[in-house]
């Protein structure tokens, strides 16, 4: 699972990166490769992970957070809608030391009010 949120986190700095204008397109292929290959691979602290939506994630979505798996995140799934990611706790979906270690990776984005 490390692993895999090296990926994200790799190439969520690359389109940072490639956006910004600070690589050409074969300077990233070559940084990707190298960083890939790289287990300490980490994000600059200046790019920024685009935060998992409590309200509209997938089971899939969710069982990718750290310490999710297929049960919490049916319970996530099944407390929904949340006006904010701290209802995690007062809900009691969740234990606070895996709130504590999703806390910064999730958000929970309310539904714009419906037009009369």
């Amino acid at each position: 699972m490390k692993k895999q949120w090296q990926s994200i986190l790799l190439a969520t700095a690359l389109v940072f990166l490639t956006q910004s204008g600070a690589y050409a397109k074969d300077d990233a292929k070559k940084a990707s490769a190298s960083a890939s290959s790289s287990a300490s691979a980490s994000a600059p602290a200046s790019a920024k992970v685009e935060l998992l939506d409590l309200n509209s994630a997938s089971k899939k979505e969710l069982s990718s957070l750290p310490k999710i798996g297929d049960v919490r995140s049916d319970a996530i799934i099944k407390g929904r809608p949340y006006k904010g990611k701290d209802e995690l706790l007062s809900k009691k979906i969740i234990p606070e030391d895996v709130y504590n270690g999703i806390k910064d990776l999730v958000i929970a984005k309310q539904k714009p009010a419906a037009k009369k």
